[in-house]
């Protein structure tokens, strides 16, 4: 991406982008001077939300060149709540040139659109030069909703000026939402890592709209626009404009599901902002009640009925690649231990889920486990109970046994339960969403295809390099593509409230089941 090899290894991903920029930044000055823009407007479903500003981008075209409207259509809709998942979405979309007056429309029924808010522009401009993408402008729309009512369900269209979604021959655009709701009740969410666009990637998104989950969880390496995923600027395979490929092929579920993403090495994209997250801003509007905004935008919390689920950003403490190692100072870590002792004590909340990217307890042959995860994190996981931890990174299906200390505190065999109060924390690899698999050193052992083994070869990424280890915890390994679904049931104060999470393979088959169970408050 413009930083040589040699040179790229001694800097920081800040320095990279700092390269980066003053290379490119004269040479968009010699072709009619580079241009900052900002937010346009914001949106609420009512008034008195503010807009978020969008990331300053540089680029030659100017914000006024447009064509006809009615020639241009909208995709790539995908939906994130805010920080009250109850009361507030954000609805964001994609347009392929610049257009006039973007805007949203809402209403409680497909007839009655009336309400009509302006949307929020975010300009990402890639130069010649910067990967493999060309000279290529992306225009990002994002409508933040907000003092909805809890657990309803509204229609939205999105337009401009020449496309109109209210028009009968442009109904066929609408989409819905639905608002967590105000109390604990059933629910179900998906998740996975590591999808990228591939014909697995599709099949998957098929399955899951098929599950009517409650929103879905995407634990990092979500598009792969960057296929070297080191955070380094060198990479010349980067290419922006797989992000429209993506964001289109996901719509099918994330017009109508909230895509809730963690971010993870591969979504590191040097050239947008120092920490490499410019071009994720740009395309997505996440909860922003994390603890560092500007480093560390893929970091939040948000709560629906009786669960709780934080999004992590391990680049912060990876040892295996460490671009953005120590990138927020600490500051992670203590914010996230903050939310554990918060949703702890909530009387309201039973189940504390945690997803991001890097993986705790895997075995597999390309990655493993992180290290610096397992020095940071996971003592938190321990001392708070956290019922399940939910990562990517590794292209492939493995589950855990109950884990304590380093250790099996409980073997949890296919349709077993574990009660996390009393004895540990299980973890799942749900990375096999669409990219090319990994591999295993022990066979893979799944749901009427057992194959038990009493250790697994495998190793851990630590600050001085990789360490090799023999586990006992590999309990589940499936390698092909796949997700996990969760179904949360609530029960009584004093009853076990329950958590039923299922691996999926491509084909339907279910490859896992079991239960994570605790007494509700």
């Amino acid at each position: 991406m413009g930083v040589p090899e040699k040179l790229a290894e001694r800097m920081s991903m800040a320095e990279q982008h700092e390269y980066l920029r003053a290379r490119f930044s004269r040479r968009s000055m010699i072709r009619g001077g580079a241009v900052t823009l900002g937010a346009v407007t914001g949106g609420a479903f009512v008034s008195g939300a503010t807009a978020q500003a969008a990331v300053p981008t540089q680029r030659t075209a100017s914000a006024t060149e447009t064509v006809d409207g009615a020639l241009v259509a909208p995709f790539g809709r995908h939906l994130a709540y805010g920080n009250d998942a109850r009361t507030e979405i954000t609805v964001s979309w994609q347009v392929p040139v610049a257009v006039k007056n973007p805007f949203i429309r809402i209403g409680a029924q497909p007839w009655d659109l009336s309400r009509k808010i302006e949307a929020e522009v975010r300009t990402l401009y890639t130069p010649a030069g910067v990967g493999a993408s060309g000279d290529h402008t992306q225009y990002y729309l994002h409508a933040k909703l907000t003092n909805l009512r809890p657990g309803k369900t509204y229609y939205y269209g999105v337009g401009h000026a020449g496309f109109d979604p209210a028009e009968p021959h442009l109904l066929g655009t609408l989409g819905t939402f639905t608002t967590a709701p105000a109390s604990a009740e059933p629910f179900t969410f998906t998740a996975f890592g590591d999808q990228g666009v591939s014909y697995h990637g599709l099949a998957n998104d098929g399955l899951i709209l098929g599950q009517n989950p409650a929103f879905h969880l995407h634990a990092g390496d979500i598009a792969y626009a960057d296929p070297s995923g080191a955070g380094k600027t060198a990479d010349t395979g980067f290419d922006s404009r797989v992000w429209d490929q993506f964001l289109y092929q996901t719509e099918s579920v994330a017009k109508q599901v909230p895509w809730m993403v963690s971010y993870g090495n591969h979504d590191m994209e040097a050239w947008y902002s120092p920490n490499g997250y410019g071009g994720e801003e740009a395309r997505f509007t996440l909860p922003d009640n994390g603890p560092d905004k500007q480093n560390l935008p893929g970091v939040y919390s948000f709560v629906y009925g009786n669960t709780a689920i934080v999004s992590l950003d391990p680049n912060d403490v990876s040892f295996e690649i460490p671009a953005n190692l120590g990138i927020s100072g600490g500051t992670q870590t203590t914010w996230f231990e903050a939310q554990l002792k918060k949703f702890r004590a909530a009387q309201d909340i039973d189940f504390i889920i945690v997803f991001f990217h890097h993986c705790a307890y895997c075995t597999s042959t390309a990655h493993a486990s992180e290290g610096g995860v397992r020095q940071e994190w996971v003592p938190l996981f321990e001392k708070y109970n956290v019922d399940l931890v939910i990562n990517g990174h590794n292209h492939q299906y493995e589950r855990t046994d109950v884990i304590k200390g380093n250790e099996v505190a409980k073997k949890l065999p296919i349709g077993g339960t574990a009660y996390p109060e009393t004895e540990g924390v299980v973890y799942v690899t749900a990375g096999a969403a669409g990219r090319s698999l990994y591999a295993f050193t022990a066979p893979d052992s799944y749901e009427g295809h057992e194959h038990e083994v009493d250790s697994v070869a495998s190793f851990i990424n630590l600050k001085d390099g990789k360490q090799n280890e023999t586990v006992a915890w590999s309990r589940v390994r499936y390698l092909n593509y796949s997700f996990l679904r969760v179904d949360v049931t609530p029960a009584p104060k004093g009853r076990y409230t329950t958590l039923k999470v299922q691996g999926i393979a491509e084909t339907g088959d279910r490859i896992d089941h079991f239960t994570v169970a605790r007494k509700a408050k």
